[in-house]
């Protein structure tokens, strides 16, 4: 197999000898590959920059017997202001953990990377809320993974409107009179409600681009953390770095 070019973000980084790296890279078509940077620690190595953690960079690469070997790079994004802010290189590394859990090798993993890269856009780049971000990145990445909420009727009885619950059992909205009788169903406020059906809906690049009262931010956080948690089947916790 010859060379293969691919944009890719570094999802990992260990050392490996006294002056290569090995790599796990996050691509669109290839999946989740590891990737050894023969000599990338070397003080005037060209790989040094793009074998770096959250480095997004096209990549020459070719398959070896037991894994791909980084050829060549060109560095395209370092999420500069990830790197200097404590708490915005905090949230990066927990979505980056969840990135990890839920992608695979020799999988077309375009939506993700592209989900990937706005939610360490807007993180990096704006002042938004990082908990109301990183609850807009759980809602998507749980459709892009096939758990679509039902959002259009009622999961129960089907009506279109009276919408109060969101049922963590039946994947979507209740009305009020199905949600109150549901101990999986989170009460929520029509601004939470308007903003679950915007998350699912809207196009790629606008999912961060409208605001919610604090109070809606809360419940949206909550409802994001349990689904996710729920579907995956894995308790992710926000965990202190140092």
């Amino acid at each position: 197999m010859g060379v293969i070019k691919t944009k890719g973000i570094v999802l990992m980084e260990s050392n490996l000898g006294d002056y290569d790296k090995m790599l796990t890279i996050l691509t669109p078509g290839l999946g989740k590959i590891g990737c050894a940077a023969k000599g990338a620690r070397r003080p005037k190595s060209l790989l040094m920059s793009g074998s770096q953690f959250l480095c997004f960079a096209d990549y020459n690469i070719y398959k070896g017997n037991d894994t791909y070997n980084l050829n060549s790079c060109e560095t395209i994004e370092l999420f500069y202001n990830l790197r200097t802010n404590l708490d915005k290189y905090q949230y990066a590394v927990h979505i980056t953990k969840i990135i990890l859990d839920v992608t695979n090798e020799n999988e077309n993993c375009y939506k993700t990377l592209q989900l990937f890269l706005n939610t360490l856009y807007t993180i990096s780049e704006t002042n938004k809320n990082l908990d109301f971000i990183l609850s807009i990145f759980k809602i998507r990445l749980m459709c892009i993974l096939g758990f679509k909420p039902l959002i259009d009727k009622c999961s129960n009885c089907g009506i279109n409107e009276d919408f109060k619950y969101f049922s963590l059992k039946h994947n979507g909205f209740k009305c009020s009179n199905c949600g109150k009788n549901d101990k999986s169903a989170i009460e929520l406020s029509p601004a939470t409600v308007d903003a679950i059906r915007f998350i699912v809906t809207a196009p790629a690049k606008k999912i961060f681009s409208f605001h919610i009262p604090e109070e809606s931010v809360k419940e949206l956080e909550i409802t994001a953390k349990l689904y996710l948690n729920e579907k995956l089947e894995k308790e992710y916790k926000l965990e202190n770095l140092f």
